[in-house]
């Protein structure tokens, strides 16, 4: 049997399949998440800015209220939105996150982006950047771990030169690094350098993203690449289970979201075959540096920290 965790420098186990919920709106999520469960999962990937985490918290909950899994067994992930990165906001928020997902301490904890923002005074709707340094934002993060609040503390869309400057400057190294990665966008620097450092990769948008509101028609769709549908037809899987199989033969893990019942047990059965060494290097071979989630909002790409200028 394929290997279905990857261990943390903490020690921890994380499941390298999980539920992403990003997109998965109240009324749908809890359901999602407790059919997720019952179906084996153990590794929920949250955040504040998806709006749901209370409806991600009552699904866990009932699940363990019910005696299906025990809280020890899950591994519960959230996120620090930017609007939340000065100082005085960081504990806050992470608290805020605990309260609606009715939890006593999370698994890990990112920070969402190194790009702090905040909310114009005069426009409650317009946003604009903070000067807030995501070290500085860092350090709150650590007391978190120091109070048995959260047992590994993370980041996402950080680039290979803010993980050397947050490197230098931390007491507590990042545990697990979430980015955007699929066979359009491998960033092989950054995933040796995280190796390299001893920091797990987690996957985002390992399918590509196919139902993102922002898609353009004009957009590759990862799963119809007839490379990949050749592949999975060879091994009798689908497309989907082929490109979450590519990341955790690597040791990366991957959080695809769904709410739809087929494909959360579809994605989840993927640890009872192993892709050929060939193979495998034919899905790197499909690199075309093509990011989905480039963070064009609010002004963002003339952020100070904006992590993607490296592209």
């Amino acid at each position: 049997m394929a290997a279905s965790t990857v261990e943390l420098y903490t020690g921890a186990l994380m499941p390298l399949l999980g539920l992403g919920t990003w997109q998965s709106a109240p009324g749908e999520v809890q359901e999602a998440v407790e059919l997720a469960i019952d179906n084996g999962y153990r590794h929920i990937d949250c955040a504040h800015i998806y709006g749901n985490e209370k409806e991600i918290g009552a699904g866990i909950n009932s699940r363990i209220q019910k005696g299906v899994v025990k809280r020890e067994d899950m591994f519960i992930v959230s996120k620090l939105w930017n609007h939340f990165h000065e100082q005085e906001e960081v504990k806050p928020a992470f608290m805020k996150t605990l309260t609606n997902l009715n939890l006593s301490y999370l698994d890990l904890y990112f920070m969402h982006s190194p790009m702090g923002t905040k909310l114009h005074k005069d426009q409650s709707e317009a946003v604009e950047s903070s000067d807030v340094d995501y070290i500085d934002t860092w350090k709150e993060m650590e007391k978190l771990v120091d109070e048995g609040l959260v047992k590994a503390i993370g980041v996402s869309n950080f680039s290979v030169a803010q993980l050397e400057r947050l490197l230098s400057a931390c007491r507590i190294k990042p545990a697990v690094h979430q980015v955007e990665l699929h066979p359009y966008l491998t960033q092989p620097r950054l995933v040796q350098y995280c190796k390299f450092k001893g920091i797990v990769l987690t996957a985002y948008s390992p399918l590509g993203s196919p139902e993102r509101p922002f898609r353009r028609d004009d957009e590759p769709v990862l799963l119809d690449d007839h490379v990949v549908n050749e592949i999975g037809k060879n091994y009798g899987k689908t497309s989907a289970q082929v490109l979450l199989r590519y990341h955790v033969q690597r040791g990366v893990a991957a959080v695809p979201k769904s709410v739809t019942p087929s494909q959360i047990k579809e994605n989840i059965q993927i640890f009872d075959f192993s892709l050929s060494e060939d193979d495998m290097i034919t899905l790197e071979g499909l690199n075309r540096n093509w990011r989905i989630a480039k963070w064009e909002f609010d002004g963002l790409p003339n952020h100070k920290f904006y992590p993607f200028k490296e592209d």
